[in-house]
């Protein structure tokens, strides 16, 4: 039977399909004139900044008739949308189509290359998202530092105290981490083992306030030795820069 369909359309011209489409064009414009056209659309579940941009991908327009959306394309196109993790698509009689997205968690800015991009809670960019206003997000910086950054992060947010100081993460032949900090002291931390390192660091400013005392780097990558270079002191009379 379909191949039957497939030949006659061919053999005529799609004149079948041009049939079909008036035929629908004439339902759909039955449904209009009963008044289920397009009035409004609801935009359920995202942020003001997603908004413009699914809007733009739903490709809707006034005055459309309601019963003749493709639904599920148009779910498709606004899954598309970097914004968007998954998106539901209803149809509110008699005028109104309601969007309702899970939007994807901003995590980290990311540095590569010369080029800069917000990534989200799975190490994924964002193409719409605009990187200057995310400046309160933290600042990944290297090759694979997208992908590793969902790992470290979690870490990190558990330490204030650390992330207060945090200017980046460097990403390291894309293996292991270095913190960067305001004042430009560093923390070496090892391949494996992030999470052990980091309480070692703990218990070392426990005990020594390194910290708060300052430091030009602190080499965390062997487990069983913690080296510390300590910050150079500075010229009799010269004051410390801003931030130091």
């Amino acid at each position: 039977m379909l191949a039957l369909a497939g030949a006659a359309v061919l053999a005529t011209g799609h004149r079948g399909e041009r049939m079909v489409a008036a035929v629908q064009s004439g339902v759909d414009g039955k449904f209009g004139q009963a008044g289920f056209r397009l009035r409004a659309v609801q935009i359920e579940g995202a942020s003001a900044m997603a908004m413009p941009d699914i809007i733009r991908a739903a490709g809707v327009y006034k005055d459309e008739p309601l019963l003749g959306l493709d639904l599920p394309a148009l779910r498709k196109r606004v899954e598309a949308v970097g914004w968007v993790k998954d998106a539901r698509v209803i149809r509110l009689l008699p005028d109104t189509l309601v969007i309702s997205v899970a939007q994807r968690r901003q995590l980290a800015v990311w540095q590569h290359d010369g080029k800069i991009a917000v990534i989200d809670d799975h190490g994924l960019v964002i193409p719409e998202a605009n990187p200057a206003r995310f400046a309160a997000l933290p600042l990944v910086v290297g090759v694979g530092g997208a992908e590793a950054a969902p790992k470290i992060l979690p870490l990190l947010v558990q330490r204030p105290k650390l992330m207060g100081r945090l200017d980046a993460l460097v990403r390291v032949d894309d293996r292991r981490w270095d913190l960067r900090f305001k004042d430009g002291s560093l923390i070496q931390l090892p391949a494996v083992g992030e999470e052990e390192a980091l309480m070692q660091l703990e218990q070392l400013d426990q005990r020594s306030r390194i910290l708060d005392l300052g430091f030009e780097r602190i080499d965390l990558r062997n487990p069983d030795v913690v080296a510390v270079r300590p910050r150079e002191p500075l010229p009799p009379g010269r004051l410390p820069e801003a931030g130091a």
